[in-house]
């Protein structure tokens, strides 16, 4: 762009300042019943609030003090799991992912599981802004043991403004290993107009809200009749869902274009998939 009385004078807009936030959180077991807090190591916008220890998993709630992520930030959690503890890893609210003139946004979280370790990665809902640009990762590392359970859900467009995504981007990887062999692998890729690629039937079938819900544990087949059976008594009018199982995990997966709906009946399959309540962040 030139300048308005310097026509020989090129303006050049400054590079943007953008976020890079990291959590990194270390849990042990040392008394083989209470999950302690082993070390804690947090940088830029991303914060780490652990309630009031009580007996048993210890819960870690993420915190971004930025309120959202906008173009080109870079957020990453990793967190390590000691033999024997448990924990539970969840978000104070839903994530909003703001416009992007270009540059795209990168989440990502890896997580380690040692032997007998159970690790429930609870993040609320992403929320995509219309023109966002976002890639996701999700990447564990299990004992032959551990029991990982992992939900992720993503909404396109501001339902309170009927926002149609008319250009956006979402990729989101997960790749999963048990004993060093990769037993997950599940990727989405949508580019372009994204409203309109998932209005298609092979694509969204009209679906504004998706997520999925992974189990990676020793007796996860075994459980896919409970879980159709939760599914079949929750079942919500607007809300597709369905459970299918293979190669030792279960996943459940949500589509719909209520994306209000969608949270509803995930949180009452989760509670009574778990056979415990939602960390109370959920619940407000």
């Amino acid at each position: 762009m030139l300048h308005p009385d310097r026509p020989d004078f090129a303006l050049t807009a400054p590079e943007r300042q953008r976020s890079r936030g990291r959590i990194h959180l270390g849990v042990d077991c040392p008394d083989g019943r209470d999950t302690r807090i082993r070390d804690i190591a947090e940088a830029g916008p991303l914060r780490l609030r652990i309630p009031r220890h009580s007996p048993g998993p210890c819960e870690a709630i993420l915190l971004n003090t930025a309120g959202g992520i906008a173009c080109g930030d870079i957020f990453t959690v990793t967190a390590e799991v000691a033999p024997g503890a448990d924990l539970v890893l969840t978000t104070t609210a839903a994530e909003k992912i703001y416009r992007s003139d270009g540059p795209v946004s990168r989440v990502e979280t890896r997580v380690t599981l040692a032997a007998g370790a159970r690790l429930a990665h609870l993040p609320q809902e992403t929320i995509l802004f219309d023109h966002a640009a976002l890639e996701r990762r999700f990447e564990a590392d299990l004992a032959p043991d551990a029991r990982l359970l992992a939900f992720e859900a993503v909404t396109f467009g501001r339902t309170a403004r009927n926002e149609p995504m008319t250009r956006g981007r979402f990729f989101e990887t997960w790749r999963i290993r048990r004993g060093g062999r990769l037993v997950y692998a599940d990727s989405v890729h949508l580019d372009g107009a994204l409203s309109a690629q998932l209005a298609r039937a092979a694509i969204g079938g009209g679906g504004r809200a998706m997520a999925t819900l992974l189990d990676v544990s020793p007796d996860a087949e075994a459980r896919l009749e409970r879980a159709r059976a939760i599914l079949d008594a929750n079942a919500t009018e607007g809300v597709a869902a369905a459970a299918s199982a293979w190669n030792g995990h279960l996943v459940l997966r949500f589509l719909s274009p209520d994306p209000d709906g969608l949270r509803s009946l995930a949180q009452r399959v989760l509670t009574a998939y778990r056979g415990v309540p939602l960390p109370r962040v959920w619940q407000t």
